[in-house]
């Protein structure tokens, strides 16, 4: 059965997590006394900690997605010298014989350009199985060894250049679904975390009950930060 795949539990970016998270580890730490009456303690809080540090250090989507494009930008490259190297040696052989007999269309070369990357592959072969085959009749117009070489290595090395952007977008789906994973874990940890530093502080003090709260957005968590200053500032008066 395939794996379903897994769904962020928070909808804000990667990095704004983090840093909501080493806030209110910072709190945490302020209000330590009160957090182990809870169970958690400071061992459970360096063990978030490093779990931050770790989701951190993971490689984000831009990262992977660039890894990709340039293996695909090189398997772009490896297909134009493979489909060079099949049209020079077509070259000679519609010199020898009319692109419409049978001898020509046994190269299957007729949809070149149209071609999925299997299919390229699989006719580079075809190419020089079928002009090995007839090399006795090619010679004249030029069909050697080197020109059949020429397309057995351009094929290797495009054969290589998909093999390796296709493990690039494997690579991609595996880091997504780690990172996501790792994401929800510590996103729990820290809705476990505000849920105790509320309870705390619910009928003790306002601001540092807004301490624990989360916001779904950049935009709101500076302005909660910027209403709270305001109220510290009026508090020091």
């Amino acid at each position: 059965m395939k794996k379903q795949p897994t769904n962020r539990k928070y909808n804000f970016p990667d990095a704004d997590l983090y840093l909501q998270c080493m806030e209110r580890m910072r709190y945490a730490h302020r209000d330590i006394q009160d957090f182990t009456q809870y169970g958690f303690n400071l061992d459970r809080l360096k063990k978030f900690k490093a779990a931050c540090d770790k989701f951190r250090n993971l490689p984000d989507d831009d990262e992977l997605i660039g890894d990709q494009m340039m293996m695909t930008e090189k398997k772009y490259v490896s297909a134009e010298k493979l489909k060079t190297a099949i049209r020079s040696l077509m070259t000679r052989v519609a010199m020898k014989y009319s692109n419409r007999t049978g001898r020509y269309r046994k190269f299957g070369t007729a949809k070149l350009g149209d071609m999925t990357d299997a299919q390229l592959v699989f006719c580079g072969r075809r190419v020089v199985r079928v002009a090995r085959a007839q090399a006795d009749f090619l010679d004249d117009v030029g069909v050697n060894e080197n020109v059949m070489s020429r397309i057995v290595e351009a094929t290797k090395d495009f054969e290589q250049a998909t093999n390796i952007q296709q493990d690039k977008v494997a690579d991609r789906d595996i880091a997504v679904e780690r990172r996501t994973e790792q994401g929800n874990k510590i996103y729990d940890e820290l809705i476990t975390l505000c849920n105790i530093g509320k309870d705390i502080w619910a009928e003790r003090d306002t601001i540092k009950y807004e301490n624990y709260t989360i916001y779904e957005s950049n935009n709101d968590q500076k302005q909660a930060r910027k209403e709270r200053m305001a109220q510290e500032a009026k508090q020091g008066e």
